[in-house]
């Protein structure tokens, strides 16, 4: 499984690098998919979804496909995966994406499909890999709003497969809350690692090796 998680998309030529060294082929023979849901359920402004989804595109893929995984059939949804080289999960709400590959059965299927190709998550895309993704989490990392804003007070982790939270944007001008004295309070608050990342940097996972590629600044707390 290759794994590419960032906090703000292929933002610099390293991220981009990585991601060429892991597909091992050209962008322009590769298939990618792109997956907006977790975009749907933030309100305002979507200049920052736009923005990234033309980064992506400018890439010059051979086929660049658009799958909302609400409201489709599961076989549909797990076809249009497997037809990919590359799977690329857009930002927004974790706790929308993560139940939208519960709730529609999708998470065996979706880990399937990435047994054998490259998963690019950008900020919620990143952070539903973890055992962690939790309500407590939610109350830790400072993030219970953007659960209560679905409705619920539960979430079920679509996949569990790191004990360690990414969370993403530190020192992003996006988010000026985010320096080290923010870092430095959840991990007083946290039991459970977490990584720290700004949007020039990513946690890449390749068959179960974790290492971070970078042009910026990142924090780790075991």
């Amino acid at each position: 499984m290759n794994l590419l998680l960032t906090a703000g998309g292929l933002r610099n030529e390293t991220l981009r690098d990585a991601l060429r060294d892991m597909l091992g082929k050209p962008f322009g023979s590769a298939n990618v998919v792109f997956v907006p849901t977790a975009s749907t359920a933030e309100p305002g402004d979507h200049g920052w979804f736009v923005a990234d989804m033309n980064r992506l595109h400018g890439l010059g893929w051979r086929e660049f496909d658009v799958l909302e995984l609400n409201g489709l059939p599961r076989r549909t949804v797990l076809d249009r995966l497997l037809h990919a080289d590359v799977v690329y999960v857009e930002g927004g709400n974790q706790y929308h994406l993560a139940r939208s590959i519960t709730s529609n059965g999708l998470s065996g299927g979706f880990l399937e499909a990435l047994e054998s190709r490259v998963y690019v998550g950008v900020s919620a895309g990143s952070m539903i890999f973890s055992r962690n993704l939790t309500a407590h989490s939610a109350d830790v990392i400072g993030d219970t709003a953007d659960l209560h804003a679905l409705g619920a007070t539960e979430v079920e982790p679509p996949f569990g497969l790191f004990d360690w939270y990414l969370k993403p944007h530190l020192y992003s001008p996006d988010f000026p809350e985010r320096d080290d004295a923010w870092a430095d309070g959840i991990v007083a608050r946290a039991d459970f690692p977490v990584y720290f990342t700004d949007d020039d940097t990513a946690v890449r996972v390749r068959d179960g090796e974790v290492d971070i590629v970078s042009e910026g600044r990142w924090r780790f707390h075991p």
